[in-house]
């Protein structure tokens, strides 16, 4: 068998590095890693593929940045050549990326086989790119291998046939369990005892002047009772510094850090007090971790973490996210439980699938 694994941001390295150590394991199999390089910073990719422990990307198609049609259309120009070349038994893709879409679209025109790891999460917000891709990946995929119930759920109501669907696990928590033995905090020496960990990407958050400037006057006034630790991204700084929207010059109340690798990241959201974040990986790390999380958006493609986890959703209303921040300071934060199949095995469920599906899925 031969396994073609698609990937194309950060969040799809720790998705992916499960499956190919599992499939590694298994008799037979041939894997090839394609990079599309939707994202494009060596550095900060370098940092992950070597601290996941993967080997480099065979095959880099180059992409780089640019609006959703241009970023979708290149990496399938691209991904077709690489899929007539490599003629794979498999097309694996993961998460929700422009990358994930592109690929099965291309793979579903050649008549090649597609699963897709982390199918059939849904915020129900067509606004988002990320749920029209998850949308029609999830359609045209083959094997829909899930998360979490609700995912099962979903497709189900959306008329996918239940011998195209597998409830797997979560392989980011695969990723968490395998390194964070390994998480070493990073080497800043006035971070405080206790700390709010933040993190801000999401366009409707960070491209909003107004929203942007009501999130970081929340941030500033908790930073009199809390240490705000801000990895913050280099377009977010720039949104900053351009509207001239004013942050504390004391790291004891707002640090702000530079882009941290994985396992550095990992160890702050161990240690953190509270994490707030508009990221969905990291509502599903904070629920495996026991951490309490503040997500800055109205809806969650991850609903088990705010059902079963340590999630709330706060949306763009900064009362609530003071309210919650004064439970959580006062002993009254969520505890939550971690979600079933969140075990570490979920990559390994999926090789076994895999190898053992027959040639046609759901006929």
């Amino acid at each position: 068998m031969k396994a073609l694994h698609v990937i194309g941001a950060r969040p799809n390295f720790m998705k992916v590095a499960p499956v190919l150590r599992a499939l590694d394991a298994q008799p037979g199999v041939t894997q090839v890693l394609v990079h599309t390089g939707q994202h494009y910073d060596r550095n900060m990719s370098d940092i992950f593929f070597e601290q996941l422990g993967m080997r480099a990307p065979d095959i880099n198609l180059g992409v780089g940045s640019g609006s959703h049609a241009v970023q979708t259309a290149q990496v399938m120009l691209r991904f077709e050549e690489v899929a007539l070349s490599e003629r794979p038994d498999w097309v694996i893709v993961y998460g929700d990326v422009n990358s994930t879409v592109a690929a099965t679209l291309v793979s579903a025109k050649l008549g090649v086989r597609v699963a897709h790891v982390e199918a059939g999460l849904r915020s129900g917000d067509r606004a988002m790119p990320e749920e029209l891709n998850r949308l029609v990946t999830d359609q045209l995929a083959d094997l829909l291998l899930t998360p979490s119930p609700d995912g099962d759920d979903n497709l189900r109501h959306e008329g996918i046939p239940a011998e195209r669907i597998r409830f797997v696990g979560n392989v980011m928590i695969d990723t968490l369990i395998r390194l964070l033995p390994q998480a070493v905090l990073p080497p800043v020496p006035t971070l405080a005892e206790k700390f709010a960990l933040v993190t801000l990407h999401r366009p409707s958050n960070v491209d909003e002047p107004a929203m942007l400037a009501s999130i970081l006057e929340t941030l500033v006034a908790v930073s009199r009772d809390l240490q705000i630790v801000f990895p913050i991204h280099p377009r977010t700084r720039a949104r900053i510094r351009d509207w001239g929207l004013p942050l504390p010059e004391d790291p004891a109340r707002v640090l702000l850090l530079d882009p941290l690798g994985y396992l550095e990241f990992l160890a702050l959201q161990r240690r953190a007090t509270v994490v707030i974040t508009d990221s969905g990986g990291i509502q599903e790390e904070t629920t495996y971790l026991g951490v309490p999380c503040l997500t800055v958006r109205e809806n969650t493609e991850r609903p088990v973490t705010v059902t079963e986890g340590t999630n709330i959703l706060v949306g763009r209303d900064m009362a609530l996210l003071r309210s919650a921040l004064t439970a959580i300071l006062a002993g009254q934060g969520k505890t939550g439980q971690i979600p079933a199949l969140w075990d570490g095995r979920a990559g390994e469920r999926i090789a076994e699938i895999l190898v053992g599906e027959p040639a046609v899925i759901g006929v």
